[in-house]
């Protein structure tokens, strides 16, 4: 049980909690996923949740919204004790939840998800007309300037995460929860949320937001709940906790991994005059997706990726790793030419690419994590030359030991694990193949700074091993903490390819800004 001289105290005069959670627990044996936690929730405020992957924040919000019921403890809406069956039934008594995977029907337009399930009618059928006003309200509302009648799928993820955070709204919660929901926002973006959450707050909204991004959860929340390993360590107000008393709650140690990783990774040391490259790209480009560029990469080094969303990362990611074509240039591999004509052409070079979408193009949710950990060196086989099972058992056990996967369980499904722990799982597998060159697009993003630090520090073991990495993050400081060399990308160019040395995250903007090194 939590100790109770955590709990921030209110005053007396102060309206109660709409949302009391006490003593709740449940388990999914053998891990307890919660261990007697305490979370409030009150009207009016916007109240960050905060803890590593694992920590029990997604349980306890599926808790609270009736996905799961719990072993024990005491829920109670305004006063009133609930146990929810269904998030239907918790969205019908004024619970909206937004996700951080975009959770909507790409097939359909734009008004009819945010009006999904309530969609206005008339004459016993929909009211189109009306429908496609209600939605432009909501849309003008979060100052999104598109079109109702639009296809979701026609727009980016940014803009799908807004219509589903629009369709939340539109429902009039008297709660509203958000699941990392800035993930997928650049900065302007994440500005116009916060102008709406606080407009919610200010019409006695109660907003719960789980967010990895300390600096944001610091401008947005008015107090934070801090979860550790499925127990609650504290309730503050949010400007009452110094940041490294934050991080120090949330993992229970002083976090020096980051600046050991700055030590290991030498920043700015060249790549010996005597080396090769593995893989060089010369002119290599595709129409209308990325112009060409020239690229070497050199054993052992990291190079970082930075620019910002749309300007052409991913892009390259996916050209090198023969997920995309190139119709312009060369690609060479120990100084031979290639052409890959897909990922798996990459694989038998031992190039190995992990996508920044990890829901739709990473995790097999429904296999286990020993399943999914040999997926790659298996395709690389071929089918009808399994693994024998041996064989998987020693990749999972060396990769959950390897990169601390929690639960240590090779049978535990996939979509049963937190985010930051699946992302792990992404990392073995394309780890099993045994890389030359490792492709990471976003491997830390929506993850804990526990995981993320983790994931820093074998990336940084991987190049002292020999491997060369590909990083990619819209986090600029992970990538000058990180990389020797760092690329700048820039409406599809390639601006800059400069060594890290004496960079920084003002010297990147400002690249990034003029389109050219400093």
């Amino acid at each position: 049980m939590a100790d109770s001289s955590a709990l921030l105290d209110r005053s007396a005069t102060e309206v109660p909690p709409v949302i009391d959670m006490r003593d709740i627990s449940i388990s999914f044996p053998p891990v307890k996923a919660l261990d007697g936690v305490q979370f409030r929730l009150f009207p009016g405020e916007i109240h960050a949740l905060m803890g590593e992957n694992g920590a029990g924040k997604s349980t306890l919000i599926k808790v609270l919204t009736g996905v799961y019921a719990a072993d024990g403890g005491e829920i109670t809406l305004s006063g009133s004790p609930i146990s929810f069956s269904s998030p239907g039934d918790a969205q019908a008594a004024g619970i909206s939840t937004v996700y951080q995977e975009v959770n909507l029907l790409p097939n359909l337009t734009v008004a009819e998800n945010v009006l999904l399930g309530h969609e206005p009618r008339r004459f016993g059928g929909i009211d189109w007309p009306a429908m496609r006003r209600r939605a432009a309200e909501v849309l003008q509302r979060l100052h999104l300037d598109i079109d109702p009648a639009s296809t979701l799928s026609s727009h980016s993820l940014a803009i799908q995460q807004l219509v589903s955070i629009g369709r939340a709204v539109d429902v009039d919660a008297k709660v509203l929860i958000l699941d990392e929901p800035t993930s997928s926002l650049d900065s302007d973006e994440v500005s116009e949320l916060f102008r709406v959450l606080r407009d919610l707050r200010d019409h006695n909204v109660a907003i719960l937001f789980v967010s990895h991004f300390l600096d944001q959860v610091y401008e947005i929340s008015d107090r934070l709940t801090v979860f550790r390993n499925g127990r609650f360590i504290s309730e503050s107000r949010t400007a009452d906790l110094p940041r490294l008393e934050l991080v120090h709650q949330m993992i229970g140690k002083e976090l020096s991994t980051l600046d050991d990783i700055e030590r290991r990774t030498q920043r700015g040391v060249a790549v010996t005059a005597s080396a090769e490259p593995i893989v060089q790209a010369i002119g290599l480009g595709r129409r209308g997706t990325i112009e060409a560029f020239d690229l070497d990469v050199f054993p052992g080094e990291v190079i970082g990726v930075a620019g910002l969303l749309g300007s052409g990362r991913t892009e390259l990611a996916r050209i090198l790793s023969g997920v995309d074509r190139a119709d312009t240039g060369e690609l060479r591999v120990d100084g031979q030419p290639n052409r890959f004509r897909s990922p798996r052409n990459a694989l038998h070079r031992r190039i190995a690419y992990s996508s920044e979408n990890r829901r739709s193009e990473g995790i097999i949710a429904d296999l286990s994590v020993r399943d999914n950990i040999a997926l790659a060196v298996q395709s690389e086989r071929g089918w009808l030359r399994r693994i024998p099972r041996r064989r998987q058992d020693e990749l999972a056990a060396r990769s959950i030991e390897m990169l601390q996967i929690r639960p240590a369980d090779p049978d535990a499904l996939l979509r049963n694990l937190s985010g930051g722990n699946q992302q792990k799982v992404l990392l073995a597998r394309w780890l099993a193949t045994a890389p030359r060159l490792l492709i990471l697009d976003e491997p830390t993003r929506g993850i804990d700074i526990g995981a993320k630090a983790e994931i820093q520090r074998r990336v940084a073991e991987l190049a002292e091993g020999g491997m060369s990495v590909l990083f990619i993050s819209a986090e600029l400081e992970e990538v000058l903490r990180l990389s020797h060399r760092v690329l700048v990308m820039r409406d599809r160019h390639k601006v800059a390819d400069v060594p890290n040395e004496d960079l920084d995250v003002n010297k990147i903007l400002g690249i990034i800004a003029d389109g050219a090194p400093a």
